[in-house]
């Protein structure tokens, strides 16, 4: 107990901010880098299991049943930008489990252009994060904690920067059927920024989440849901091109004139519904069969970030499957970004 209370205390010395977007560098670090998370609404984790890509969305989750598992991810991104994942399990057999793993994001080429409008060079923008994994279970077997150490290179043309991050995770799973599990992202520093100086810890994108599972029992199915951004409470996001207040929950701007009391509660309310709403994630994975699954889940943030003012659209929706094959494992996953855009996943799985 005394593991997990300092580990709670880590959580105290990051700052609550009432913005995210926008203000952060390495969001790359928020994408998710499996098929499995895609198709899962963009994290899972709070799902126990043996397949090596949970460790991505948390630590904690790394287990002996990953022993000598690699698998390798490969995303079909919006436009022409790819991002690819692979990563690799070992035991320490009492001491406990260590993993290896690198994500690559390709934003494409580009043309390069001078401050007069004439061509100059062609150029390459990409980010990088190498990460090694640790994990062990407590004495109360129920209890398992983990932690992941990020070294993050990104590069756009001659503009180069470099930091360092840690993911602290806990998983409590005292049942088969019940999972619960804490996590801090993204806890570091920014070493050298694009422009050459050093950068501290509010730059990269950090988060708190808390995650559940249940699957009941008999039921070929589990629900999950997260609450990501533990510390803040603001998630609302105006968009610059919904001059009219269209695309807001709150209602147009005559709306908000109403000076009756029904009216400013149901504003008051439906502000704070939303918000709420915001920092939410649920889906589920349906087992048709021992080595079938399938997955879906609705991010609420994305679709309310995502939609354009006149049309709705079904971005914030993701679906997938997972397939086993003896020692393979095959998953698939699609996403709606955006009206214009969404991705592609695929990612394969060994168990030696």
């Amino acid at each position: 107990m005394k593991r997990i209370a300092i580990f709670l205390l880590l959580f105290a010395g990051l700052k609550s901010e009432a913005q995210i977007g926008g203000t952060k560098t390495y969001r790359f670090l928020d994408l998710p880098m499996t098929a499995r998370s895609a198709a899962l609404g963009g994290n899972n984790m709070s799902i126990w299991g043996n397949d090596i890509n949970l460790l991505y969305n948390n630590p904690g989750l790394l287990n002996s049943g990953m022993v000598k598992q690699a698998g390798i991810n490969y995303c079909f991104f919006v436009g022409d930008m790819r991002f690819f994942s692979a990563a690799y399990a070992h035991s320490l057999k009492d001491k406990g489990m260590v993993a290896g793993s690198i994500n690559t994001f390709n934003y494409g080429n580009f043309n390069g252009y001078d401050e007069m409008g004439n061509a100059t060079n062609k150029f390459n923008a990409s980010d990088y994060s190498i990460n090694l994994n640790y994990a062990k279970s407590l004495a109360d077997s129920s209890f398992n904690v983990g932690l992941c150490l990020k070294t993050i290179v990104s590069q756009y043309d001659v503009y180069k920067s470099f930091g360092n991050a840690l993911d602290f995770g806990i998983v409590y799973h005292p049942k088969k059927n019940l999972v619960v599990s804490l996590q801090a992202r993204n806890v570091g520093f920014i070493w050298k920024s694009y422009s050459g100086q050093s950068m501290n810890s509010n730059d990269l994108p950090r988060t708190v989440q808390l995650g559940a599972s249940y699957k009941p029992s008999n039921a070929p199915f589990r629900f999950f849901m997260v609450y990501d951004q533990l510390l803040k409470w603001n998630m609302q996001y105006i968009s610059p091109i919904d001059t009219t207040g269209k695309n807001s929950t709150l209602g147009s701007s005559e709306t908000k004139k109403d000076s009756s009391g029904w009216q400013k509660f149901k504003v008051r309310t439906g502000d704070r519904a939303d918000n709420l709403m915001r920092h939410i994630v649920f889906g589920a994975e349906v087992s048709l069969s021992k080595n079938f699954h399938l997955r879906l889940a609705y991010n609420y943030r994305r679709q309310k970030e995502m939609t354009l003012p006149e049309k709705r659209g079904t971005a914030g929706l993701s679906f997938g499957f997972g397939l086993k094959i003896k020692r393979f494992s095959f998953s698939y996953a699609f996403t709606k970004m955006a009206m214009p855009g969404s991705s592609n996943i695929i990612g394969l799985t060994y168990h030696w």
